[in-house]
């Protein structure tokens, strides 16, 4: 079945446009086009786009300085190509990648490993803040405890490119899970793409029927369900092993880390744009 999908023109203050730029591509936009004096995005069509027309509504009465001007319309799919493929670059992420979609090449560099995401309706693509900081704290860890000792969970994987870039840096375990069963669809599809479906148990199963412990456990959710998974995900860490987490705001990070500061310490934290990431490491 060929996917058709919904176009999204935000006109909107300057200042506003990194906010709106974040909201909708955490809300899983594979391409946004930032113009001068607004944005235009692009999603899926799938049920889940009243929802998502709803949330949008919500944040820009909540969040924005001046109420701009919405307008939705749907693409046809024999023009969705030309509506925003030609927007998407590859991006370089940390010291080791380089995050490309699967009908363009990436520069050539003999020291990046390259990273195919087919942008569709898992989050992940490489582009947003959230998920290049935790891309960037893999390689932190990895180079801390060593590729032997580096065993993966990644928790609400999505379209998969945190567990593919753990399976990259040589990890001897990962482990991805998720919820949706359309994520999962995406992720089984880009870890085959990228060469790791074998080194990756991909999986539905929810964070507390996960038995083993991992050096390291990432989670690039919202700060709500950090929040309600923050006991089950200090339980799957080894002891002195490290946790990732991201999608918070810049107002909800201390909350999240004064949440579990009994057992963790923070090591770094890292900002980009609104968006402020934590690498923790467990106490004992």
């Amino acid at each position: 079945m060929v996917q058709s999908w919904l176009q999204v023109s935000i006109r909107a203050g300057v200042r506003d446009l990194d906010a709106l730029s974040d909201f909708v591509i955490e809300r899983g936009s594979p391409g946004v086009v930032i113009k001068r004096g607004g944005i235009d995005a692009f999603f899926p069509s799938s049920r889940r786009n009243a929802a998502l027309r709803r949330d949008l509504r919500r944040f820009v009465a909540d969040r924005l300085r001046a109420a701009p001007r919405v307008e939705w319309k749907r693409v046809r799919p024999e023009n969705w190509q030309h509506s925003w493929k030609r927007f998407i670059k590859p991006s370089r992420v940390g010291k080791s990648f380089w995050v490309t979609p699967p009908w363009l090449t990436p520069p050539r560099f003999r020291r990046r490993r390259v990273i195919t995401i087919e942008p569709g309706m898992a989050f992940g693509t490489g582009t947003h803040g959230t998920t290049r900081a935790c891309m960037e704290f893999l390689e932190v860890v990895r180079d801390r405890v060593g590729a032997n000792k580096f065993q993966v969970l990644d928790v609400g994987t999505g379209s998969g490119i945190l567990a593919i870039t753990a399976a990259l840096l040589g990890a001897t375990k990962v482990c991805a899970i998720d919820n949706d069963p359309v994520a999962l669809e995406v992720a089984a599809e880009n870890l085959r793409a990228n060469g790791v479906a074998e080194k990756i148990l991909l999986s539905d199963k929810h964070l507390s029927a996960i038995q083993q412990r991992f050096t390291v456990v990432v989670a690039n959710l919202t700060a709500e369900t950090i929040d309600d998974l923050a006991a089950g995900l200090q339980k799957r860490l080894a002891s002195n092993g490290y946790l990732i987490l991201s999608g918070l705001l810049h107002r909800q990070a201390p909350a999240i880390a004064r949440r579990i500061a009994g057992n963790f310490r923070v090591l770094e934290r890292r900002r980009k744009r609104e968006w402020t990431s934590l690498l923790l490491r467990r106490k004992n």
